[in-house]
């Protein structure tokens, strides 16, 4: 059954599912995750036949009899419907078809928040802010396909909570004019303009065209790694505009997540995106506009932001979740 911890040894399987790729991994039994394979989800009717496709392809010397997914959706029972890609399962039935003794199913973010505590120095790069306060929560966010917000709250015994939330679709909210008029183009084009609406891939081309029309330019038609590609290169006005807003919208939000879970602890940034943009990112308005919480300004600056620069972290928090307790 789900949650059932009676996987017992073997070989483990592991895997990261977003909105444009599966990601997998076999965990042996120290339990640490081996190579990812990344196999893109328009190649696959839903997560089983992505699962047996790899399974088949890496050909393990005995079928994993537990699991790990993160998926990039809410997890409130037993059905589950990715929220950017039309995949739907039931965890139960997929747990048959695989032949698990034990399945574990989260959201992507959970498991990014699981492996916080298991990233070392190399895996992060900190952008602005002091030191850690000790046994504060932490908060997790990051754009991707879509935007994954987490948090870690600690225990008195120096244990973490991970916490699964929905954050990626609060309310976008603006700061200035500029915004204002962008947030109203997309309301144009959407019922609710939420955070992932323009902390995103998408996003991306969401803020870019919208740059477009209010600024009455010509806009091609750019992929968000176009886009990003050309705003480092800095010879197309627009897409640096995009990235600029992208990165002063994302310290908006993230410093409002770090208000509401109190996370003296530090606020991480994940996701495909961000780690891209390098010294860009660094140099851009996202720590100002991190920071920019009136009164709060001096208890927003004591606080560290990372960028996690691990290329896969939700599978070491993957990998924690099948751990014996």
């Amino acid at each position: 059954m789900p949650g059932d911890r009676s996987g017992g040894g073997g070989s483990a399987l592991l895997a990261d599912i977003g909105g444009t790729n599966a990601r997998f991994a076999l965990a042996g039994a120290d339990g640490a995750p081996g190579a990812v394979s990344v196999l893109s989800c328009d190649d696959f009717p839903g997560l089983a036949e992505a699962a047996e496709s790899f399974l088949q392809a890496s050909a393990p010397a005995s079928r994993p009899s537990q699991a790990a997914v993160a998926v990039a959706s809410p997890v409130t029972g037993d059905e589950i419907r990715l929220t950017n890609r039309r995949w739907s399962f039931s965890i139960e039935a997929l747990r048959t078809r695989l032949g698990l003794a034990r399945l574990e199913v989260v959201n992507d973010f959970t498991a990014v928040a699981h492996a916080i505590p298991r990233l070392g120095p190399a895996d992060r790069i900190q952008v602005g802010g002091g030191e850690p306060a000790e046994g504060t929560p932490v908060a997790v966010i990051g754009p991707g396909t879509g935007l994954g917000v987490s948090g870690l709250v600690p225990d008195s015994g120096g244990n973490w909570t991970a916490l699964a939330t929905e954050g990626g679709h609060v309310t976008l909210p603006a700061t200035d004019a500029r915004e204002m008029a962008v947030i109203d183009y997309l309301r144009g084009r959407y019922e609710h303009v939420s955070a992932e609406r323009v902390l995103s891939g998408p996003g991306l081309v969401n803020l870019y065209e919208a740059l477009a029309r209010i600024e009455a330019r010509d806009a091609e038609t750019l992929t968000p790694p176009e886009i990003t590609a050309r705003a480092l290169l800095g010879d197309d006005p627009l897409c640096v505009g995009a990235v600029e807003l992208f990165c002063a919208f994302l310290g908006t939000v993230a410093g409002d997540l770090a208000l509401s879970l109190g996370a003296r602890g530090g606020v991480w940034i994940a996701g495909g995106i961000v780690p891209r943009l390098g010294d860009a990112f660094v140099a851009s308005p996202f720590r100002v506009r991190f920071e920019a919480k009136g009164r709060f300004e001096g208890y927003m600056k004591a606080i560290p932001s990372w960028v996690v620069t691990h290329r896969y972290p939700a599978f070491p928090g993957l990998a924690a979740l099948l751990a014996p307790d």
